[in-house]
């Protein structure tokens, strides 16, 4: 009869991660998560992860009205996940934190929907051309 061995324990790849550390960065994290977990919000933030909008713009983009636009632009930088410049009249906002906009990258990498080619058959047919080369009239 052979002897079974005890299972044996995997001992960590690397250093023991400090609880406390990790307690801070996970309140960090379900704080930013929790702002983007209203769609609204979602939507601005990949908005403006693609680059500095004006109010205006995101309002004509997103097709939100502006009053819910400006409650949700107020969250936001409550939160400091934006930041504010103005020009004028026009107040622009962008991404404040790259830690955010790496998460915003990672979530239109995987949700957000990709152009689709056209396919051969409803390509708009190339214009013909007579014998000797000439563009038809």
């Amino acid at each position: 009869m052979t002897a079974v061995k005890p299972a044996s324990r995997r001992e960590p790849a690397g250093p023991a991660l400090d609880a406390q550390r990790m307690q801070a960065a996970a309140h960090q994290a379900s704080a930013v998560l929790g702002v983007l977990a209203n769609e609204n919000r979602l939507v601005l933030m990949c908005q403006l992860s693609q680059g500095e909008r004006s109010v205006a713009q995101l309002e004509a983009a997103l097709q939100i009205r502006q009053p819910t636009l400006s409650q949700q632009l107020a969250v936001l930088r409550a939160e400091r996940l934006v930041r504010t410049r103005r020009e004028g009249r026009n107040i622009f906002y962008s991404v404040a934190d790259p830690r955010v906009m790496a998460v915003l990258e990672t979530l239109y990498a995987l949700y957000c929907p990709k152009p689709r080619p056209q396919p051969a058959s409803r390509r708009a047919p190339a214009p013909h051309r007579s014998h000797d080369g000439a563009d038809p009239v």
